[in-house]
C-alpha cells in the first residue's frame, strides 16, 4: 500500500466514499464495481475514466485523482481498444475471481462491505513488471482499487486482492487514522497482510521479497535500522526510506521486517492472522506484553 503523495492530499483522499446506500441506488452495483462497462466507455481517455471516481473522492480534483492512481501503478495509455481488453479481462474471469475471494474473506475475517474496482495497470511500466509481475493495489478504509494486466493469473489476482483486503480490514479495525501512522505500523500492516497470503493460497505464492533475507539478517536489520527509527510518521521523508529500502537500506526493508516480526509472533503464540488482525502493532512486535 505505497503512499508517496503530500499528505495533505492524501488525507483528502481518505476516507470518503459516498454511502452504500447511494452506490447501490446509483446503480454501480456492490461490492465489485462493474468497471467493465466503464472501459468500453472511457478506456481510451484516462482522465474520463477517473471522472467515474470522483463519486469516491468528493475532495479531489479527477486530475490528482489520474496523477494519484499513475504514480500507483494504473496504466496512462490505451494500447489497444476497451472492447479487446474487457473481452480478455472476462475471458479471464477477473472480477469474477475477486468477488468471490471478497465474499470468503469477508465472512472470514469479519471485514467491511465496500466497492471494490478493478482497472489496467501500466504494463509499459518496466519497475512495475519486475518488481510486481505488473500488478498494484491501493487500499483504503472505506474503498479498494486494483491495477492488473488483463492477462493476470488466477493466483497472482487472487494474492493481490487477499493483500490489499488485509489491510483494508485492519484499518476498518484499528480505526487508526493515517496520519497518525508510524513505521511499525506500516511494517506491521504489510507483514500481516502477506502472511494473509500465505495462509490462504501457501507459501509458494506470497511476495519474492519474502525470502531476500534469512532470520538472522532480517533481525538485526531490525535492531538496528527499523527499530530505533519504528516512530517515524508516515509523513516523514524518511518513512518510505525504510520501508521500501531506498538511499542504501537494504531492499524492501521494512516490509521483509513486517514480515519477520509477523510470521515470529505467529509462531509463538500459535495464532492465525484472524486472531490478530486488529492487534496493536506493538504487541505483534514483542515491544510489549499482550494486553488482558
Amino acid at each position: 500500500m505505497k503512499n508517496i503523495f503530500p499528505q495533505s492530499l492524501s488525507s483528502r483522499l481518505r476516507p470518503s466514499s459516498p454511502p452504500l446506500h447511494t452506490i447501490v441506488e446509483g446503480g454501480i452495483g456492490m461490492p465489485v464495481i462493474k468497471t467493465n462497462e466503464w472501459l468500453l466507455e472511457h478506456y481510451q481517455d484516462p482522465l474520463k475514466l477517473c471522472k467515474k471516481m470522483k463519486p469516491f473522492f468528493p475532495r479531489v480534483s479527477v486530475n490528482e485523482i489520474y496523477d494519484y492512481f499513475r504514480l500507483h501503478g494504473m496504466y496512462q495509455e490505451a494500447v489497444k481498444s476497451g472492447a479487446t481488453l474487457v473481452q480478455t479481462m472476462k475471458q479471464n474471469n477477473i472480477w469474477g475471481i475477486v468477488e468471490r475471494e471478497h465474499q470468503a474473506l469477508q465472512k472470514k475475517w469479519k471485514g467491511p462491505d465496500v466497492p471494490i474496482i478493478i482497472l489496467p495497470s501500466n504494463t509499459a511500466d518496466p519497475k512495475l513488471l519486475s518488481d510486481t509481475n505488473g500488478k498494484a493495489g491501493l487500499a483504503f478504509a472505506d474503498k479498494l482499487f486494483l491495477f492488473v494486466p488483463e492477462t493476470i493469473l488466477a493466483h497472482e489476482l487472487k494474492a493481490l486482492f487477499i493483500h490489499e483486503y488485509n489491510h483494508l480490514c485492519r484499518m476498518w479495525l484499528t480505526k487508526k487514522e493515517e496520519n497518525s501512522f508510524t513505521l511499525l505500523d506500516s511494517i506491521i500492516l504489510e507483514g500481516l497482510a502477506e502472511h494473509a497470503v500465505r495462509e490462504r493460497l501457501g507459501e509458494a505464492f506470497t511476495a519474492t521479497w519474502t525470502n531476500y533475507y534469512s532470520h538472522e539478517k532480517l533481525a538485526r536489520i531490525w535492531e538496528k535500522s527499523i527499530l530505533p527509527k519504528r516512530m517515524l510518521k508516515k509523513s516523514h521523508h524518511l518513512h518510505n526510506q525504510y520501508l521500501y529500502g531506498w538511499n542504501g537500506h537494504p531492499k524492501m526493508a521494512g516490509y521483509c521486517v513486517g514480515y519477520y516480526l509477523v510470521e515470529t509472533y505467529m509462531n509463538t503464540h500459535k495464532v492465525c492472522i484472524l486472531d490478530i488482525l486488529g492487534e496493536n502493532a506493538e504487541v505483534i512486535a514483542g515491544l510489549t506484553q499482550l494486553k488482558k
